[in-house]
């Protein structure tokens, strides 16, 4: 692909992004690339703290990732919330119409999602609200935000031209083909996983565990040693 000037990420909740992704995001926020998130939920199912009110929650999650797209480089006039029902998404028309808005506001080369697909060896990146959002998100991207006709109320309305989307990367999925090397930008990564604090408990556990992960990714990939990398299916749509 040419030099990726745009990217739009989707995920479901806050801090989906920073596990997943933060550190890929980080070097292209550092390689002069503009990227946007697109969160569906604010998050306010999330936590143990039975003292926090879900309102408070809701608040408190919004200004985690506000905090933490700024450790990657993403200011937070380039975040969208979706406002959907955290632990309650379904997949609908509202859904994919909602993130179609997005794709042709952004106009993203590459738009940055959850897999839908299971994966039985890791289950947590499998929540039921992350396989919705990469499902409605694929079919934002096909064939929604491309088809004039698919919603015409963005075209008729709010004069939103249809987007082609070159290539869909997938988060969390069972078959990864891409692998991001992250090395140098895993201090950021954690430095926004720790902006997650209502989310995370141990940031030493979490960190001791990534380092094991992406650590894993990279011998996969065929990176030297002592390399940490991300993993992504990409899938070309054109």
């Amino acid at each position: 692909m040419a030099e990726v000037e745009r990217v739009l990420v989707v995920v479901a909740h806050p801090d989906d992004v920073d596990f997943g992704a933060a550190g890929t995001v980080a070097g292209w926020c550092a390689d002069g690339t503009q990227v946007w998130y697109c969160v569906v939920t604010d998050g306010e199912a999330g936590g143990t703290d039975l003292s926090v009110g879900r309102a408070d929650m809701h608040r408190l999650r919004r200004e985690e990732q506000r905090q933490a797209a700024a450790e990657v480089g993403v200011g937070g006039e380039r975040i969208c919330w979706l406002e959907y029902p955290d632990g309650g998404l379904e997949l609908s028309l509202d859904l994919r119409r909602d993130i179609a808005r997005a794709i042709r506001q952004v106009r993203p080369q590459i738009l940055l999602t959850q897999s839908p697909n299971r994966n039985w060896e890791f289950l947590a990146p499998s929540h039921p609200d992350h396989l919705v959002t990469g499902e409605a998100a694929l079919r934002a991207v096909y064939p929604d935000a491309r088809n004039p006709f698919a919603f015409p109320e963005l075209l008729s309305e709010e004069r939103l031209e249809p987007w082609v989307v070159p290539e869909v990367w997938l988060s969390g999925g069972p078959i990864p083909n891409r692998f991001v090397d992250v090395t140098e930008n895993f201090d950021a990564k954690m430095r926004a996983l720790k902006a997650h604090a209502s989310q995370i408990g141990s940031i030493a556990r979490v960190e001791a565990e990534m380092r094991q992960w992406l650590g894993a990714q990279a011998e996969a990939a065929g990176l030297p040693a002592g390399r940490l990398a991300e993993p992504f299916q990409v899938v070309s749509t054109t």
